[in-house]
């Protein structure tokens, strides 16, 4: 799966750019989305960060079944559009945690398979597992499984600002994982090419 996005590397990067960007703004707000541009600011990098990612798994649709990265981009596009779309009202944390449980179970069963077939790419293997803990987490939250007192509360953009940040690192990760010289070597059973 991983070795067949090397035509990619770079909407991967430039996603990862708009996840860190979504963390820093969100991690320095804190107390709440107060101003409608700040929102409006959250929702157009949440936007493009998901038109690079279904950018990154349409364009080898063909070649390889990237569905996975096509779902979380549709995720974090709907995350972004409903900030767009939701001036002056507020924004329920149960709408924004169930697109994270998307987001995160999407990548992280990505990872998860990725690494099965490299075999030996632990990881990337971590990489899923944290993806998972997160939608976890963010399930436990959306049902009010886990209370966030006070609600809103800075614990809330903390965890946010920290599903983004893995987001960006673990996206930076798979592009330049990609972008390395050996990439395009199929290193899987019988596809494996001789490096020597």
């Amino acid at each position: 799966m991983i070795q067949k996005l090397t035509n990619t590397w770079w909407l991967l990067v430039l996603c990862s750019i708009f996840d860190a960007m979504f963390a820093v703004l969100i991690l320095t707000l804190r107390t709440g989305v107060s101003s409608r541009n700040s929102l409006q600011q959250m929702g157009m990098i949440a936007l493009a960060a998901g038109a690079c990612t279904m950018a990154a798994g349409l364009w080898n649709a063909k070649k390889h079944p990237t569905w996975l990265l096509v779902l979380n981009g549709l995720a974090c596009s709907a995350l972004g559009t409903m900030m767009l779309l939701a001036s002056g009202r507020r924004v329920g944390f149960r709408s924004i945690a169930l697109l994270i449980v998307v987001m995160a179970v999407s990548i992280g069963i990505y990872a998860l398979a990725s690494a099965r077939a490299l075999r030996g790419e632990w990881l990337v293997a971590g990489g899923g597992v944290i993806a998972i803990a997160f939608a976890g987490a963010f399930l436990g939250f959306g049902l009010r499984w886990i209370p966030l007192q006070p609600s809103p509360s800075a614990q809330t953009f903390y965890w946010l600002g920290a599903f983004f940040a893995f987001s960006a690192i673990f996206k930076l990760g798979l592009a330049l994982g990609q972008h390395r010289p050996d990439a395009g070597v199929h290193r899987l059973g019988s596809d494996a090419l001789p490096t020597a």
